[in-house]
């Protein structure tokens, strides 16, 4: 499924092949979690911001439609019109995140839904049943996150879960995938690591799952509440325990700055809610680094985001023009942001793939770690 192409240092350039078709890594993944992008961004938009992997989420679409209703109706790439890979979050993120009140045990978690407060009891077999209802190509396995930093004793204890459920996972999974009316009899299952700011967690972890010979292994429960170095500390840590030949899947990260780092450490996937979340606030990302388009001085500016984007929005319209519509709370404004923003991601991308490729990386990282993250 996974091959490596070409190797720099730590970094790692390869491709991932699915049945829904091949990624070129290393790769961002588009977010929608709902199955759309937020900023009115349609499959068909996908394809002209260079997406070529969407993720969308467990939880959330367990809820609305409900993923009985979405097998149904033929699975996630039926449904949505997405025909490239379709990753899906387990929803152990949320749990974590939105469930004001949580019980943990061994067999699962019974939370509260943040949309109408009915009691949801999820286990790891649920988790898998619900993607395998998706259809998605990869399916993420059912983890516990715990907030950075946490207790030691509760982590260690945490991470042990994680792994004991992770087992569950990939039995059911294996039980779904050869029953006759699964929708991706394909599916592939990623695993996590878990273990919080400790090292020695993190490495028990890893050693215990790479045994159980996934897909895919992720580094999960990192962009929690830790620093940025102690997060670049747990990915080199972790890093020579992961399987060699296997995508390694950074979740949940970050920043343009935050994924050159982790390239240059050997990770191959990330997703982040960020540049559709900053963009619907008019914070954009260029190759200059970040621009607040809502600023004054671009009211008049009949330039366009960033001069060296070839993006839709960059080749027809000025930052007067976006500012105008930001300014209005007109939807477009924001639908054009996230446009360029994804573009932009995904175009950091295919250069850190092409500088890879040329052998000419760790001059690419070392130039641009140090400007993507300033703001304009």
């Amino acid at each position: 499924m996974f091959k490596i192409i070409k190797k720099q240092g730590q970094s790692r350039r390869g491709e991932i092949n699915t049945v829904h078709g091949t990624v070129q890594t290393p790769a961002f993944m588009n977010v929608a979690t709902c199955a759309a992008i937020k900023g009115a961004l349609s499959a068909y938009d996908l394809k002209k911001v260079k997406c070529q992997i969407m993720l969308s989420n467990t939880y959330h679409l367990h809820l609305r439609p409900g993923d009985e209703n979405v097998k149904a109706l033929g699975g996630l790439h039926k449904f949505t019109k997405w025909q490239g890979p379709i990753l899906t979050d387990s929803g152990g993120f949320q749990v974590f995140s939105l469930a004001k009140l949580r019980n943990i045990s061994e067999d699962g978690v019974v939370f509260n839904s943040h949309i109408d407060g009915h009691k949801i009891f999820m286990t790891p077999e649920t988790s898998m049943r619900i993607q395998s209802n998706l259809g998605s190509t990869i399916a993420m396995a059912f983890d516990e996150c715990v907030e950075n930093p946490s207790p030691y004793d509760y982590t260690k204890n945490s991470a042990k879960l994680t792994a004991r459920w992770l087992k569950r996972c990939k039995d059911e999974m294996n039980r779904l995938n050869s029953l006759e009316d699964t929708i991706n009899k394909n599916q592939l299952l990623f695993g996590i690591n878990q273990g919080g700011i400790y090292k020695d967690l993190r490495v028990d972890n890893m050693k215990e799952i790479a045994e159980l010979d996934l897909a895919g292994y992720a580094i999960g429960g990192l962009a929690v509440g830790e620093e940025t170095e102690v997060m670049y500390d747990i990915i080199e840590t972790v890093i020579p325990f992961m399987p060699d030949n296997k995508p390694r899947y950074l979740m949940g990260v970050g920043t343009p700055v935050n994924i050159l780092e982790a390239v240059y450490r050997g990770v191959d996937m990330f997703d982040c809610v960020m540049p559709s979340r900053n963009a619907r606030h008019g914070h954009l990302f260029t190759w200059s680094g970040i621009r607040n388009i809502k600023n004054a001085k671009y009211e008049l500016d009949e330039s366009p985001i960033d001069e060296s984007c070839d993006c839709p929005v960059c080749q027809n319209y000025s930052r007067a023009y976006i500012r105008h519509l930001m300014k209005a709370n007109e939807m477009l404004g924001m639908r054009f942001c996230v446009m360029h923003n994804l573009h932009f991601y995904n175009t950091l991308m295919e250069r850190i793939r092409e500088e890879l490729d040329n052998d000419n990386f760790v001059r690419f990282y070392e130039r641009y770690r140090g400007i993507l993250g300033n703001r304009i």
